[in-house]
């Protein structure tokens, strides 16, 4: 649990965590939690190979859901609380089916009872027929639920604060009156045949024995998925490996995750609970949301991809991405973050000589994503100071021109040279490559005439001036 002077208290040993059994009572990660490890050869496999290699990974791994995870999109209910946020409705279904497009398992939508815009937004989103179950989120209430399921949402997602702060300050209830609540409003959704999950608020915050008893009663009456809130953005990637280890070992539903970014850790702590079990991620795009938001999807996106490409590549349209990411950001008046995984503007972009050399050679010795399988391409920047001459002679070839390895890196250096005064664009760069292929083919330039080469540069950049003032 997060570390706070005026915290909950939290386990000081292993002793008081719940152990999770690795015989017939581990989940695996599956809903039933019935599945035994004797039936999964996988399973069987590594366990033989840990007894050959003690480095091996652990059975317990096999909890590991990266390879089996639904993302509940949360950009048109988180998202909204972004401080620029504002969605006509017009935005939100051009979003929505984006999302869907994109193939998110999960759309969430603002409480239909926040205000009378929101429920008709609502009812108009659930009649696009998306093949993403369309979510809505409610407080812990009777009214919301009432109106909640009256909208055609798939699921309805539950919440209350757990956390001493939130029952001292916000809603002032105690977890009896909590629980009680919950089975109420659990049991008046499930009557209606639709999902429902029921999350606590500001879990790592919260006493563990209170949500691990309110997570097992919610199980026991059916709910689908339980939810986990790092509200604050408190946890570490340790802190959440060992809620939702704990958590899948006491529960037999899915298990959902809400990551908040405020310390940087979102897409690190959304990974490592799938790592430890979960089987739903909360995301937004570019991470909007309340402060400074969420697990961004294509963060998310890109993490995963990393660990199991085929995967990932076969459930989604990843080229959607960049469309999805640039929607949402002009429709909240924001830039996507140069920085940004995948879609970011440096993102495939290689600048250092030997980077760009390897890269040319071999993508993967400085990539771990792949651009083509986003619908993107990759950039070697050479016109600059640290250029070097094979990133160069790509370019040369590129542009179909014949020189040899020393008239290249001969231009090479006066790039360079120029760089150091001024970055040199593609445009630059050709030019000098042009002029330095025309004066060695004339035999007006050989190797090492700087001199003789400043003159062409300096008799090209007259005649496109020239050519400039006639046109």
């Amino acid at each position: 649990m997060c570390n706070h002077d005026n915290g909950d208290s939290q386990p000081k040993d292993v002793s008081e965590m719940v152990e999770v059994p690795l015989t017939n009572g581990a989940t695996n990660g599956h809903v039933n939690g019935k599945r035994s490890p004797s039936r999964n050869p996988h399973l069987t496999n590594f366990i033989e190979s840990q007894r050959r290699n003690p480095y091996a990974p652990r059975a317990s791994d096999f909890l590991s859901n990266i390879s089996n995870f639904n993302i509940i999109e949360s950009t048109l209910r988180e998202g909204e609380q972004f401080a620029n946020a504002f969605f006509d409705t017009k935005t939100k279904i051009a979003i929505a089916k984006a999302l869907d497009a994109f193939g998110v398992e999960y759309i969430e939508l603002t409480s239909p009872a926040a205000s009378e815009q929101s429920r008709a937004d609502c009812e108009a989103i659930c009649k696009l027929g998306l093949k993403a179950k369309i979510l809505t989120h409610i407080r812990c209430h009777m009214d919301d639920a009432r109106i909640a399921v009256e909208t055609g949402v798939d699921g309805v997602d539950v919440v209350i604060g757990t956390s001493s702060f939130l029952r001292e300050f916000s809603h002032g209830k105690d977890m009896t009156y909590i629980t009680k609540t919950a089975i109420e409003v659990i049991n008046f959704v499930k009557s209606k045949g639709i999902e429902v999950r029921f999350s606590s608020e500001d879990s790592f915050r919260s006493d563990l024995v209170d949500l691990l008893s309110i997570y097992q009663t919610v199980d026991k009456i059916g709910v689908n998925r339980v939810g986990i809130a790092d509200t604050v953005g408190c946890a570490n990637p340790r802190q959440v490996y060992d809620l939702v280890r704990t958590l899948r070992g006491v529960v037999h539903c899915d298990i959902e995750i809400h990551l908040h970014n405020d310390t940087g850790m979102a897409i690190a702590n959304a990974y490592t609970a799938l790592e430890a079990g979960a089987t739903h991620i909360d995301t937004s795009v570019l991470g909007i949301g309340e402060r400074v938001g969420i697990t961004p999807l294509g963060g998310l996106v890109a993490c995963l991809y990393a660990a199991n490409p085929e995967y990932v590549k076969s459930k989604y349209n990843l080229p959607m991405l960049r469309e999805i990411e640039n929607l949402v950001a002009e429709a909240v008046e924001v830039n996507v973050p140069f920085m940004n995984p995948i879609t970011g503007y440096c993102a495939f972009t290689h600048k250092a000589g030997i980077h760009a050399k390897a890269i040319l050679n071999n993508p993967s010795t400085y990539e771990i994503l792949k651009p083509e399988d986003f619908g993107l391409t990759r950039y070697v920047s050479i016109g600059h100071r640290l250029t070097g001459w094979n990133a160069v002679k790509s370019r040369v070839e590129q542009l179909g021109l014949k020189l040899t390895d020393d008239e290249i890196k001969d231009a090479t250096a006066k790039i360079k040279e120029l760089a150091d005064v001024r970055t040199q664009s593609m445009d630059d760069v050709d030019s000098l490559l042009r002029v330095y292929h025309s004066g060695i083919q004339s035999g007006e330039l050989a190797v090492g005439q700087k001199e003789a080469l400043d003159r062409l540069l300096s008799k090209h950049r007259s005649q496109s001036q020239d050519r400039a003032l006639t046109a």
